[in-house]
C-alpha cells in the first residue's frame, strides 16, 4: 500500500472511529469491514482452526464494539482490536487444549492449508513457476502452523501483517525482547525444517 493510500485508510479508520464511539453502528461495521480479514488471519494462525478463527474474530469484533469508551487512542485501532484478537485466540486455544488435551486433528490441518493457501507470500503465480511457488508456499504455511502459538502469532504479525517489533510488542502484550526472541527461534526452527524437507 502506497504512503498515500495508507494515510486515506488512517484518516477513514479515525473518522469512522469516531463516529462509532458516538454509537454508530453503520460505521463500526465498515470498520468491521476494513479489519475483518486481519482479524481472522492472526486468529486462523494462532489457533489453527478456521472455525475457531471465525469465532474468534467475531468475539473480539464485539468485545472492541463494547470497550469503544475505553479505547485511548494510545495506539492505532488496528493495534488495539489485533491485541483483544490475539489475546481471545490465546484464551480459546488454551480452553481447547485443557478440554481436549490435544492439538488441531489432521482433518483441520488439512482444511487450514487449503483455506491458507490462497494468501501465504508467493502462492500468487501462473504456469509451472506458480505451481511450484504455490507448493513452497503451502510447505511454508505447513512449517508455520507447526511453531509453538506465540511463535506463529509473532511471524504471523511480522511477516506477513508487516507490523514492526514495536507493534508486535504491544498487540502481543510482550517485552520487545521477548518478540525477537519468538522471532529468532521460529526463523531457527523454519530453516531446520526447511533443511530437512529439501533434498
Amino acid at each position: 500500500m502506497d504512503p498515500e493510500s495508507r494515510d486515506a485508510r488512517e484518516a477513514r479508520v479515525r473518522s469512522l472511529l469516531e463516529r462509532s464511539r458516538g454509537g454508530d453502528q453503520s460505521a463500526f461495521r465498515e470498520l468491521v469491514v476494513l479489519h475483518q480479514d486481519q482479524a481472522y488471519g492472526l486468529a486462523l494462525r494462532i489457533t489453527r482452526s478456521p472455525a475457531d478463527a471465525e469465532e474468534v474474530a467475531q468475539d473480539a469484533f464485539l468485545r472492541a464494539w463494547l470497550a469503544l469508551g475505553r479505547f485511548r487512542g494510545e495506539s492505532s485501532f488496528g493495534t488495539w482490536l489485533y491485541r483483544i484478537v490475539a489475546r481471545r485466540a490465546f484464551d480459546r486455544l488454551e480452553k481447547l487444549r485443557s478440554r481436549r488435551g490435544r492439538e488441531v486433528g489432521g482433518e483441520e490441518a488439512a482444511d487450514l492449508a487449503e483455506a491458507t493457501a490462497a494468501t501465504a507470500p508467493g502462492a500468487a503465480g501462473s504456469g509451472a513457476d506458480g505451481h511450484e511457488a504455490a507448493a513452497r508456499a503451502r510447505q511454508l504455511e505447513r512449517m508455520v502452523r507447526a511453531l509453538p502459538a506465540a511463535q506463529r502469532a509473532a511471524v504471523t504479525l511480522y511477516y506477513y501483517e508487516d507490523r514492526s517489533v514495536e507493534q508486535v510488542a504491544a498487540i502481543l502484550g510482550m517485552p520487545e525482547n521477548t518478540v525477537k526472541t519468538h522471532l529468532s527461534r521460529a526463523r531457527a526452527a523454519l530453516r531446520e525444517a526447511w533443511r530437512r524437507e529439501e533434498p
